[in-house]
């Protein structure tokens, strides 16, 4: 392992003329009709979409104002609570449930509540959420509720064993609900070693294997997990471990996974090459062997994904800047269709086009 120094913000931010590029199409999409915010009463960020009571249920971040820096470890990045949106069909009104958990609510959170996921077993609905806690680490906790737009409960601590931010939750065939987190830079994967925070920033090579994400099974009552967590091993094409060094294609942050043809989709942000990707295996551990590229940049430095079928066709739900006319730190949640090809490719989306 390497210590290696995270790309300064110039360099890994748009150029200025990709910027302008970016907010001129953005523009003339929202001109057209296309490509809208779901709701614009807010700025929401990082979509987890699911089908629930015969609605799409999206559960996103909280994008506010924050006179904080912007920085590599993200602390403009601000959020203290949580909205819940659902959408009435796929061409249908978007709900605003209003505020679903605040951190005001949650005894071990300080603040920065960050990219979300829900699922539902048993007649509730679990609510799945990163935070830091007062010692600065990001830890993943869970609330509870009889109702998918909440308000929920959180739990009196986190979940044990867990760390880093992002968790996703995926239902398999079976009923098993597995969860999966993570991420670098500011999501604190690169602090963690043999189960201890380290405050340094250790980093591999760019010759070695990327950090991964990890996965675990949830027990039976969606508050623990079930298992020690397994690393998420992403492959290319020639059985090698993607590098470090492969920011067009290594893992970032953003987990998230889908079913098709019997198929495990693994999909993810690349973030300072501002794309989505995946990965395809045959079981929710992996391996999973790199495919390509889902989402194309997107106006805005981050990226954040969730899929979801519904009525039998499959939508992306994933979040811009254009809201804030180009404010990295104020994004707003879209979604638009997704097609798999008869061999279950991703076709990569173009979200202005």
């Amino acid at each position: 392992m390497a210590n290696e120094k995270k790309p300064s913000e110039v360099e890994r931010e748009l150029s200025d003329a990709e910027l302008k590029q970016q907010q001129d199409l953005a523009r003339a999409s929202s001109l057209n009709g296309k490509d809208q915010p779901l709701v614009k009463n807010i700025y929401t960020a990082d979509p987890s979409a699911h089908v629930f009571e015969g609605k799409i249920y999206i559960y996103p971040s909280h994008d506010i104002e924050s006179e904080a820096s912007t920085n590599d470890d993200g602390d403009q990045f601000a959020m203290r609570d949580y909205h819940v949106l659902s959408v009435d069909g796929e061409n249908g009104e978007t709900t605003d449930h209003g505020v679903a958990l605040s951190v005001d609510d949650i005894p071990w959170a300080e603040k920065q509540l960050w990219a979300p996921d829900a699922a539902y077993k048993n007649g509730r609905y679990y609510f799945y959420f990163p935070a830091r806690d007062y010692d600065g680490i990001f830890r993943i906790g869970v609330a509870v509720s009889d109702n998918p737009a909440g308000p929920f409960k959180a739990e009196e601590n986190y979940i044990e064993g867990t760390y880093s931010i992002d968790p996703a939750v995926y239902e398999d065939k079976d009923g098993s609900h597995y969860m999966y987190w993570g991420g670098i830079w500011g999501g604190q994967l690169q602090n963690w070693r043999d189960g201890t925070f380290d405050a340094e920033d250790i980093y591999p090579a760019d010759h070695e294997p990327a950090y991964a994400p990890l996965v675990a099974k949830l027990s039976n009552d969606m508050l623990q997990l079930a298992e020690t967590p397994k690393e998420v091993l992403i492959y290319d094409n020639n059985g090698e471990l993607l590098s470090a060094g492969d920011n067009d294609r290594r893992f970032f942050e953003a987990s998230w996974v889908h079913q098709y043809q019997g198929k495990y989709y693994f999909s993810y942000s690349t973030g300072d090459t501002h794309k989505i990707a995946y990965a395809i295996g045959d079981n929710p551990y992996g391996p999973f062997t790199y495919q390509g590229v889902i989402l194309n940049p997107v106006l805005g430095w981050t990226n954040h994904h969730s899929i979801a079928e519904y009525n039998n066709k499959w939508f992306l739900f994933y979040h811009d800047s254009s809201l804030s006319e180009g404010q990295t730190h104020l994004r707003c949640v879209k979604m638009c269709e997704l097609t798999h090809d008869e061999n279950g490719v991703i076709t990569p989306i173009n979200a202005y086009e």
